[in-house]
C-alpha cells in the first residue's frame, strides 16, 4: 500500500526572509505510519505537486488556518480523480465541519496508536467519514523518532546555509495564552516526552542544529532541568520557545547548546528587559515575537514598542498581526463584540487585519505593522541580522569542535567563507 503524503503550499509571513524549514507535523505523522506502508512525500513550499503520481490513499497534513483553502483545492482535485482522501493536523481540527466537505476522511487528534486503525479500515473499504479522538491522548512513550527520511533535506537551506531540523519534546500546554489554539488542541496538561527517547531522536538527526518545538519549555522545573542535563553531552545548537527565567536553568540551557529562543515581549516592562539581558548575558540570543494590535495598542504605544525593542537589543524582530484564529481565547472575545471581518481563511497569514482593532482603524494597524518592520530593520536588513545569528552559532560549533566545514544547497557541497557565514 501506498499513502502520498502531502503538506500544501501557504502564504509566507509578509516581510520576513523567505525560507522554508522542514515540516515537522508530517514527519511525526509518518513515524506512526506502519513500516511496511510506502509513504510518497510532497512538501508543495518547495517541489511540484504531481497529481498523476499513483497512490492509494491520498493524506493531507495541515499546520496552518492560512494552508487549509489551499488543502481543500487540492482534495477537491483528486476526489474528481476517483481518489480517497483524508485530511490530518492542527488546521485540520480548527476546521473540521469545513474540511469534512472536502474530504472522504477526517482525522481529529494525535496518530499515535490511533492510525493502524483508519489503514486497518481503508483496506477493508469501510473507511469512515470521521475518526475522532479529539482529547484521546496517547502515552507520550508511544511517539517514534520523526521519520526524517520522507524529506527532501537538501532544498531546506538559506542561501547556502542548511535550515534547522525540527523535533517536540512535549506535548499539550498548561498556559492559556489569549492568541494560541494549544489549550483546545493539545490539552492543558502538560506531557511530556520520557528524556531517554528525546536524546535518542536528537542523537539520530544528522544535522548540528534544531529547533525544539515545543510550545514553552518552562512548564515543569525539574524536567526542564533533567531534559538540559541530559542533551548536554550532544553538544547541540539548538532553538527554542521560551525557556525558565531562573538562574540554574538559563545557565543549564547554554551549557546545553540553546543558541537563541523565541520570547514573546507584551509590553515595555523592567521585567521584559532584564528577561532579555539574562538571556544574552549567557550568549542566548533573542528574537522577540510581538503581536500588535491589541485592546491597548495604538499608534504611539506601538511606537514607543519599537523604540523599546531596539533599545534592549534583540537579535531579531517578528511582528505578527493579531489574528483571532477559530478556538482561541481571543476569537471567542472578537466574535462575542461582533469585531471579526471575515473568515477568508488565505488572508488569516497574521500580516494582515482582520478584525476591528479597538484604537485604531484597520487601515492604520496595517500600516504600523509595516512601519514595525520598517523602524525595526532600518539599520540593518532582516537578512544581515539574521546572518549573524548564524555566524554565532558557527563561532559556539567551533569552540566545542562540531562545526562542519560545508554546507549543502541544491544538492551541492559549498565551503563557507573565512566569516563562517557562507552564502549568507
Amino acid at each position: 500500500m501506498k499513502i502520498k503524503l502531502i503538506y500544501p503550499r501557504w502564504p509566507k509571513l509578509k516581510n520576513q526572509p523567505e525560507f522554508n524549514l522542514p515540516p515537522h507535523g508530517p514527519v511525526v505523522f509518518a513515524a506512526a505510519v506502519r513500516d511496511d506502508i510506502e509513504i510518497s512525500f510532497c512538501d508543495e513550499n518547495i517541489d511540484q505537486l504531481d497529481f498523476n503520481e499513483n497512490a492509494d490513499l491520498i493524506a493531507l497534513s495541515v499546520m496552518l488556518t492560512c494552508q487549509i483553502p489551499r488543502a481543500w483545492e487540492i482534495a477537491d482535485e483528486y476526489r474528481a480523480r476517483g481518489k480517497k482522501v483524508i485530511f490530518g493536523g492542527i488546521a485540520t481540527m480548527l476546521h473540521v465541519d469545513e474540511t469534512m466537505l472536502h474530504a472522504d476522511s477526517v482525522f481529529v487528534g494525535e496518530a499515535e496508536g490511533h492510525f493502524d486503525n483508519v489503514i486497518s479500515d481503508f483496506e477493508n473499504g469501510k473507511l469512515k467519514k470521521l475518526y475522532d479522538f479529539y482529547h484521546d491522548f496517547p502515552e507520550t512513550s508511544l511517539i517514534g523518532t520523526a521519520r526524517r527520511s520522507i524529506l527532501n533535506r537538501e532544498k531546506y537551506n538559506f542561501r547556502g546555509v542548511q535550515m534547522v531540523d525540527l523535533m517536540h519534546a512535549s506535548r499539550g500546554c498548561r498556559f492559556n495564552c489569549f492568541p494560541c489554539c494549544t489549550p483546545y488542541l493539545g490539552g492543558r496538561k502538560f506531557r511530556p516526552r520520557p528524556i531517554d527517547a528525546v536524546v535518542a531522536e536528537m542523537e539520530s538527526i544528522k544535522n548540528n542544529r534544531l529547533f525544539i518545538v515545543d510550545n514553552s519549555l518552562a512548564q515543569d522545573d525539574e524536567w526542564e532541568k533533567a531534559l538540559f542535563k541530559a542533551i548536554a553531552p550532544l553538544k547541540k545548537k539548538w532553538i527554542s520557545h521560551p525557556i525558565k527565567d531562573d538562574d540554574e536553568i538559563l545557565d543549564l540551557a547554554a551549557k546545553a547548546g540553546c543558541w537563541y529562543v523565541y520570547q514573546a515581549i507584551v509590553d515595555t516592562s523592567d521585567h521584559i528587559r532584564n528577561r532579555v539581558k539574562r538571556l544574552k548575558e549567557r550568549g542566548i540570543g533573542v528574537e522577540g515575537t510581538i503581536i500588535l494590535g491589541t485592546d491597548d495598542h495604538d499608534e504611539d504605544y506601538i511606537k514607543r514598542l519599537v523604540d523599546f525593542l531596539l533599545d534592549i537589543d534583540l537579535d531579531l524582530a517578528e511582528f505578527t498581526i493579531l489574528t483571532p484564529f477559530p478556538h482561541t481565547p481571543i476569537r471567542a472575545k472578537l466574535e462575542k463584540e461582533n469585531r471579526i471581518l471575515h473568515n477568508d481563511w488565505i488572508r488569516y497569514s497574521a500580516d494582515e487585519v482582520v478584525f476591528k482593532p479597538a484604537k485604531m482603524s484597520v487601515d492604520s494597524l496595517q500600516k504600523m505593522y509595516e512601519y514595525a518592520w520598517d523602524t525595526f530593520y532600518s539599520k540593518m536588513c532582516k537578512e544581515i541580522q539574521m546572518a549573524k545569528l548564524f555566524i554565532k552559532v558557527i563561532e559556539k560549533e567551533k569552540l566545542d569542535g562540531t562545526h562542519k566545514k560545508y554546507s549543502v544547497a541544491g544538492g551541492r557541497k559549498r565551503k563557507l567563507s573565512k566569516s563562517g557565514a557562507g552564502k549568507i
